[in-house]
């Protein structure tokens, strides 16, 4: 008889494999998502009345370097363009995360062991003064305002409700000291000091009393700020006015009004050059330049005037240890100036990177969002981790003093800069809410790290996204593990949640689920339905679906609401051949598989030491000793020819064409259902990958088959041969099942991986 397989590939679904909805995981998101509504569309876009506060700022600040001391006074205008009146206001005060007897202190765990860090003793044992110290918040004619101030919010009670449409002014005076971030853990902003020429670089943000988000999702987003879950903030205008020693160089968010005041004449040029340089880099404030000022410390001040609109925030750096460079990218007809703040003691590093990898980001970030809208971009040298800010971003990466570096050091460098800058994007720009979702701006801006590290370099030992970066956290102990949908305090492994697992799954969509053309158009959609405004993690999930017709939510719920790893196992692997029909044919096949059938023990042992009854009277045996049931008759071969003939010519040719047939079993052990990315090796040497989308697990969600059709015979099946899908085990990916090889070190040498700490370079 002939084997009959399904040609289309139809799968064979037993009772068993049916599972109920409400366990199925390509159900539906349905009541996990919140409802649609006038405010937030159904396909992820704003609503028809979607509505957002603002918050406009003008500043004056004092940078008091004598004593490391910021003073300042501000006049916010707030807006209130919800359909909600107000009664009061909430205000973010983040420089009170290091008042002594903060909440972000009180409410840490510690245990005493044998090992201190310096980390620990900083920031546990000696308790630095710092905190707003407020003079006075009042409103628009100089009357006080009744204010409660909770650790890093403060309400503002006031005078009459504003109403929709409305609009306040308050006005507020304070001063604090600045942190030295070099003994505070690595605080995000704060001062550096170089005692070898007596001078600081300051770094310098949340310097000011900030407005906090107000919404409909959310009300007031006034969770306390407790250093690790960063900012929430509305949109608006600033006007600041920064003065600082006369020998200083400032950079910061916004557009320099009084550059020509504030620089030299030489300088002054060569800035205005910076700004149309697209093919080169153009020195502002030289190295030179920059040792007189280290050694002259002018007793005059200055001051700089900036202004920036529809921001979310400001920044700015200041030191006359500062080097200064730009360069200009285009976009359209308009020039956005990349630019660098450094110290000597960044170079050769910064001078050859920084301001190229800046302007590098700005092209990458912008061909898969919008065009970069602000004016400048800032990388400013620090000596730990980066942090980011509207147009500035205070990045590490230091050689050594001699100027070599390690391999680490450099790529550590040019990834914390591409991250920070690309931060401009998100949540500067589409401002997601960072205390409450850190992946919507971490995870979604290390994606796009990663994309930019790979453009940068092929050979880019670490790029964000890598599939098999996140494997050992994943499948690690579950109990220390969170899903991505959890607020950024409550994570245990914080990098691993709200940066890696997100950048490796939406690099997954885009390489293996979606394919780039339907993940880059969905991604931009995202990106520009909700820059300059407050999307929701239901905003991103909705528009990657809404604008690619691929069904998400089986990925969105495995991923980022539960804690199951990809696991797939390549059970089995079954061949078939079509049978000819012919009684010859399959009674030799038949007479074959009898002789390969390996003989009972017994009867092995029984040969060696006893004659059996036959052997020993061989008239007891009869017919069936001679007869061959596998032997074909005349009579099996008039059958078959009878039944040749009622075949058409293309049944015949079927019959001849030798195809071989593959069913391969796969079970699901880490929970997470992936598509199946499989290569065929064959006896000649070619490799074939088929690609099976995910939702081959729709009926049942543990175990899957397929059926693959080749003209030539398999020898080797790999499941995940790209390792794209971080798949934890890759021990049963393959088949036939091979030996894993490994090596007993006698002697560990110093490593010499791609992107490794160690620093040949000093050596030579």
């Amino acid at each position: 008889m002939l084997f009959v397989l399904f040609m289309a590939g139809i799968m064979y679904v037993s009772a068993q494999d049916i599972f109920y909805p409400k366990n199925n995981k390509f159900r539906q998101m349905g009541t996990a998502f919140s409802t649609p509504n006038a405010y937030r569309a159904a396909s992820g876009a704003p609503g028809q009345l979607y509505w957002q506060q603002e918050a406009n700022y003008q500043i004056n600040i004092r940078l008091d370097d004598e004593q490391q001391k910021i003073f300042g006074e501000e006049e916010i205008e707030y807006i209130n363009h919800s359909p909600d009146p107000l009664n009061y206001l909430w205000v973010q005060l983040d420089q009170n995360i290091r008042q002594k007897g903060n909440l972000a202190l009180r409410s840490t765990p510690l245990r005493l062991d044998e090992r201190y860090s310096s980390y620990m003793m900083a920031r546990y044992m000696k308790e630095f003064d710092g905190g707003f110290n407020i003079d006075y918040v009042t409103d628009e004619e100089g009357n006080d305002l009744p204010v409660t101030v909770n650790y890093t919010m403060m309400r503002v009670d006031l005078p009459q409700t504003l109403e929709p449409g409305e609009k306040t002014q308050l006005k507020i005076k304070w001063w604090y000291n600045i942190n030295d971030r070099m003994k505070d853990g690595g605080g995000r902003s704060g001062m550096e000091y170089f005692p070898e020429d007596d001078n600081y670089l300051y770094t310098i943000a949340q310097f000011f009393p900030r407005m906090a988000v107000y919404n409909e999702v959310e009300g007031w987003q006034n969770m306390q700020f407790t250093g690790r879950s960063e900012f929430a903030l509305p949109f608006g205008d600033y006007e600041l006015e920064i003065t600082v020693p006369a020998d200083h160089v400032v950079g910061a968010t916004g557009v320099l009004l009084n550059a020509d005041e504030v620089l030299s004449e030489g300088q002054y040029k060569r800035y205005k050059k910076a700004h149309e340089s697209t093919d080169r880099l153009v020195v502002i404030v030289t190295e030179d330049e920059a040792l007189k000022s280290e050694k002259g410390k002018s007793k005059e001040f200055r001051t700089w005037k900036f202004k920036a609109e529809n921001v979310r925030d400001f920044a700015f750096a200041s030191s006359r240890k500062f080097i200064w460079d730009g360069m200009a990218v285009k976009f359209g007809e308009r020039m956005v100036l990349a630019t660098s703040l450094y110290p000597k003691e960044g170079n050769p590093l910064w001078e050859q990177y920084s301001t190229r990898v800046v302007a590098h980001t700005l092209e990458v970030y912008s061909r898969f969002t919008f065009d970069y809208p602000y004016p400048v971009a800032y990388s400013v040298h620090t000596d730990r981790i980066g942090m980011e800010y509207p147009m500035m971003a205070f990045n590490g990466g230091r050689p050594q003093k001699d100027g070599s570096y390690s391999e680490r050091a450099k790529w550590g460098m040019i990834g914390v800069i591409i991250h920070e800058v690309g931060h401009n994007y998100f949540p500067m720009i589409v401002n997601s809410d960072e205390r409450q979702w850190t992946w919507m701006d971490e995870g979604l801006n290390s994606f796009l790290q990663g994309i930019a590290e790979r453009e940068w370099d092929h050979m880019h030992p670490h790029p964000r996204g890598k599939p098999s970066s996140i494997v050992d956290y994943m499948k690690g102990d579950k109990t220390g593990i969170a899903p991505i949908m959890t607020n950024g305090n409550l994570i245990v492994q914080f990098n691993s949640n709200a940066y890696g697992k997100p950048a490796v799954g939406l690099n997954i969509l885009r390489e293996t689920v979606m394919g780039r053309e339907l993940f880059d158009f969905a991604f931009k959609e995202y990106a520009q339905r909700w820059m300059f405004k407050h999307p929701s993690p239901e905003d991103f999930f909705r528009t990657m679906e809404d604008a690619s017709a691929v069904d998400l939510d089986w990925f969105w719920r495995g991923w980022f609401y539960t804690t199951d790893h990809v696991d797939i196992s390549l059970d089995a692997v079954t061949e078939y051949t079509y049978s000819s029909g012919n009684p010859a044919d399959d009674k030799a096949l038949r007479k074959q598989e009898s002789l390969n059938e390996p003989e009972e023990l017994a009867v092995q042992r029984n040969r060696e030491t006893i004659k059996s009854m036959v052997e020993s009277n061989p008239s007891m045996r009869d017919f069936y000793d001679t007869y061959d049931p596998n032997e074909a008759t005349e009579d099996d071969r008039k059958a078959y020819n009878s039944y040749l003939s009622t075949l058409s010519p293309e049944q015949k040719a079927t019959l001849a064409s030798g195809e071989y047939f593959y069913q391969l079993d796969f079970s699901n052990l880490g929970g997470l259902v992936m598509p199946l990315v499989i290569e065929f090796t064959f006896e000649d040497g070619e490799n074939r990958v088929e690609r099976v989308p995910a939702e081959v697990w729709s009926r049942n969600n543990l175990e899957t088959s397929k059926v693959f059709r080749f003209e030539k015979k398999v020898e080797q099946v790999s499941l995940d041969p790209y390792l794209e899908t971080a798949d934890c085990d890759m021990g049963n990916n393959l088949w036939p099942p091979r030996i894993e090889q490994n090596r007993f070190d006698l002697f560990k040498s110093s490593s010499s991986r791609r992107g490794s700490s160690s620093n040949p370079m000093q050596d030579k």
